[in-house]
């Protein structure tokens, strides 16, 4: 992800194509653009399904993990059809903005289930 301005015409058709089955994609930043930027929104969707439910501790961590990069995979490996060698491997697409993803999760997962299932009795120092 450079630091160049990006044409608005140019990433308005980059959307379009997120959509359309088997696009084309001559591009290669292009397509980890796209990779990075469904995986945020896709943990801060997490986040907050995960804070509703709520699911905690280790088993919504691993959820979190299993679902965000299956659902990365089946994007580009069923929708898209993309060759994962031109990117450099099924690996590199799917660790393509894991870690921020995994931020923005914690922090919705944490916000959204701290304000949904924390009483004012909850936070009472022991007596």
């Amino acid at each position: 992800m450079g630091g160049t301005k990006a044409d608005p015409a140019t990433t308005s058709f980059s959307w379009s194509k997120v959509f359309t089955r088997q696009s084309e994609w001559s591009d290669k930043d292009e397509f980890l653009d796209i990779i990075y930027w469904i995986r945020q929104v896709l943990g801060v969707l997490l986040g907050l399904v995960w804070g509703l439910i709520p699911l905690t501790g280790i088993l919504g961590l691993g959820l979190f993990f299993v679902t965000n990069a299956g659902l990365v995979y089946l994007y580009f490996s069923s929708y898209h059809r993309v060759d994962e060698e031109e990117f450099g491997g099924a690996w590199e697409l799917t660790k393509e903005g894991f870690m921020t993803s995994f931020a923005g999760f914690l922090v919705t997962w944490i916000i959204v289930y701290s304000g949904m299932h924390f009483t004012e009795q909850d936070l009472q120092p022991f007596s």
